[in-house]
C-alpha cells in the first residue's frame, strides 16, 4: 500500500500535530479498509474515532484493532461503532472519513459525506457510473471539500518513477503502449447462499435492487476466534467481476 496522508484544511489557526486534531471515521470495514487503517491510524495528529459496516463481525474486528493500537499509543478513547453511515456522518467532531464500501455505493456515501462537511478519502473506482462521477464532482466543488481517490498505481513511487522515465525521454520516443485492464465483467451468476445473521443485506445492497441474492464472494466472511480474515477480495454487485442489471447505470444517482 502506498503512503497515505490526510491534509488538514488551511486556516487562521495552525494545527498542532502533537495532538490528535484530525478525527477520522471509517465507512466500510472489509479487507481493503483494514489495510488502509494500518496506514491512517499511525499518522501523527490522526485519531480513528468511529467505524461503520453492515456486517457485525467486521465491526468487532475494527474495534479490536483500533483498541490494540490505542493501548500501545496510550490513547484512552474507544471507537464508536455504527451500522448506518448516516449516523456516523452526523458526528460534528469527525473531520474526515475513509470510504471503502462496495463500488455501487461509492457515490452515494461520498456525496453524503461531503454534504455533511467531511473531507473524504475514497477507494477506487471513484463511482460506479459516469453520471455518478459528474454528480460527485459537482458536490465536491459545491461543498468545497477535499476528496482524495485511492489509486496506488498513481501514488506508488515505482509507478511515479516509470512515468518520469517516459516524460523525461529516458526511454526514447514512445510509439506504442500495450495496456491490460483485466478480464471483462460477466453476468452475476453465483449461487444463492444463506445470509449471515449479523449481515444487514438490505443495507449492503444500498441503491441496488432488492432482488439480488447473497453470495459470500460479495462480502467474504471472517472469524475473530480464531482470527481468520477474508480469503478473497470482496466484490460489489456491479464491479469489475460481475455485472447485474446494466439498466441501472442512469438510475443509481437518483437514490442519493
Amino acid at each position: 500500500m502506498a503512503g497515505l496522508f490526510v491534509l488538514p484544511r488551511t486556516g487562521s489557526s495552525p494545527i498542532n500535530h502533537d495532538k490528535r486534531d484530525i478525527k477520522l471515521g471509517f465507512i466500510g470495514l472489509g479487507q481493503q479498509a483494514m489495510s488502509l487503517l494500518n496506514g491512517f491510524i499511525q499518522i501523527k495528529g490522526v485519531e480513528v474515532v468511529a467505524g461503520c459496516d453492515v456486517y457485525g463481525v467486521k465491526l468487532k474486528r475494527f474495534e479490536k484493532r483500533v483498541l490494540a493500537f490505542n493501548a500501545k499509543a496510550d490513547i484512552k478513547s474507544k471507537p464508536a461503532l455504527y451500522e448506518k453511515y448516516q449516523d456516523l456522518l452526523k458526528r460534528k467532531d469527525i473531520t474526515a472519513v475513509v470510504i471503502a464500501v462496495p463500488d455501487h455505493s461509492h457515490a452515494m456515501v461520498a456525496i453524503a459525506a461531503c454534504k455533511a462537511g467531511k473531507d473524504v478519502y475514497l477507494e477506487k473506482p471513484m463511482t460506479f457510473t459516469i453520471n455518478e462521477g459528474k454528480e460527485l464532482r459537482k458536490i465536491v466543488r459545491g461543498t468545497k471539500r477535499i476528496l482524495a481517490l485511492g489509486s496506488q498505481q498513481r501514488s506508488d513511487p515505482n509507478f511515479q518513477h516509470a512515468v518520469q522515465l517516459v516524460q523525461t525521454g529516458a526511454l526514447g520516443k514512445i510509439t506504442k503502449v500495450n495496456a491490460y485492464v483485466g478480464a471483462p465483467p460477466k453476468p452475476y451468476d453465483l449461487p444463492e447462499e444463506h445470509i449471515p445473521e449479523d449481515l444487514n443485506w438490505d443495507l449492503w445492497l444500498g441503491p441496488l435492487p432488492g432482488n439480488i441474492h447473497y453470495n459470500s464472494q460479495l462480502d467474504p466472511p471472517i472469524s475473530l476466534d480464531p482470527e481468520i480474515n477474508e480469503k478473497f477480495w470482496e466484490h460489489g454487485a456491479g464491479t469489475e467481476r460481475w455485472v447485474v442489471d446494466l439498466q441501472l447505470t442512469g438510475a443509481l444517482i437518483c437514490s442519493i
